[in-house]
């Protein structure tokens, strides 16, 4: 599908993801994105999961595991590379 074809109707590209299709847009006849439906139990947890899974291993060892000291730097490098501004594309 073009990105015009995607904008003109968002809400019926979205309904053919839910029944699993995966969609391809285009941008002057290229591949530039794909959507899909997340995939159950696939990758990504809430942060509620995770604090769950943190406290029940912590029962489980008796103590509370302590990160290296390079965990902090690692997981503010993470959030760095994701922290890009979001500039909505101008439309017609």
């Amino acid at each position: 599908m073009s990105e015009a074809e995607v904008a003109r109707d968002l809400h019926a590209v979205l309904a053919k993801v839910q029944q699993g299709i995966e969609v391809v847009i285009e941008q002057d006849q290229r591949p530039v994105a794909v959507l899909k439906a997340p995939q159950a139990g696939g990758p990504g947890r809430k942060l509620s999961e995770c604090i769950a899974l943190a406290k029940a291993y912590e029962e489980k060892l008796g103590y509370a595991p302590i990160p290296d000291a390079d965990f902090a730097k690692d997981v503010q490098e993470g959030i760095d590379s994701r922290r890009d501004s979001f500039e909505p594309p101008a439309w017609d």
